[in-house]
């Protein structure tokens, strides 16, 4: 009988427990979407675990990010606990996400908290260059991004900025040393990537880079 009852007294603090925490779970997506960042905070520090997923495995700081709930994001990024290194299905990082969208001071943080600036495929500074960032696209220089990483498909950062960036984004990646002679997996070069949508500004910024590059003293 003893046995019995204290095995109906943990059944009965297991039950509340899974009731509490689902509630939680709840309330932490509720408040993501509705960037409620007092619940976050709150729930974090009852020791939620900042890193628990969706049904369908996605980070809360990944859909913070992709809410634009950046309270949400800032109090997550204070727990010590919470991971930067997590990734969408598509292999994106809070840091591409942010970096994206030009958010310096987010990109700042996810990487003084060691977010991987070289990941594989594509990277953070893919997607500054897609949106002309200038300031990220100088910060991730800086941290030693590889200014000539290949995506996947073989594209590059200065490929990227070349049909989707800015005439200063071309020009600040050129000038550190982007390579514009360099093919993606299809052959095509970054005038190639500028002529697709008829950036006749960009190409010029380009050829003159490429002409510079030519050996001096030889015909």
């Amino acid at each position: 009988m003893r046995n019995y009852i204290r095995y109906c007294l943990y059944l009965i603090v297991l039950i509340g427990y899974c009731s509490a925490y689902a509630g939680s779970y709840d309330d932490f997506f509720d408040a993501i979407r509705r960037d409620e960042a007092p619940v976050v905070r709150g729930l974090l520090k009852r020791g939620f675990d900042p890193n628990t997923v969706n049904p369908q495995g996605e980070h809360g700081l990944i859909l913070a990010l992709r809410e634009r709930s950046l309270n949400v994001v800032d109090a997550l990024l204070e727990s010590p606990l919470t991971r930067v290194e997590v990734r969408t299905a598509q292999d994106e990082s809070p840091l591409m996400l942010a970096a994206l969208r030009g958010h310096f001071d987010l990109c700042k943080t996810l990487i003084a908290r060691d977010a991987d600036v070289n990941k594989p495929g594509w990277t953070a500074l893919h997607y500054a260059a897609t949106g002309g960032h200038i300031a990220i696209i100088r910060l991730l220089l800086d941290n030693h991004a590889y200014i000539d990483a290949a995506a996947p498909n073989g594209s590059t950062p200065l490929m990227m900025a070349s049909k989707y960036g800015t005439d200063e984004a071309v020009r600040l990646l050129l000038d550190a040393g982007a390579d514009p002679a360099l093919k993606n997996a299809l052959g095509l070069t970054a005038i190639d990537f500028a002529n697709q949508v008829q950036r006749d500004d960009i190409v010029q910024i380009i050829a003159a880079a490429v002409r510079a590059q030519r050996a001096k003293g030889t015909w």
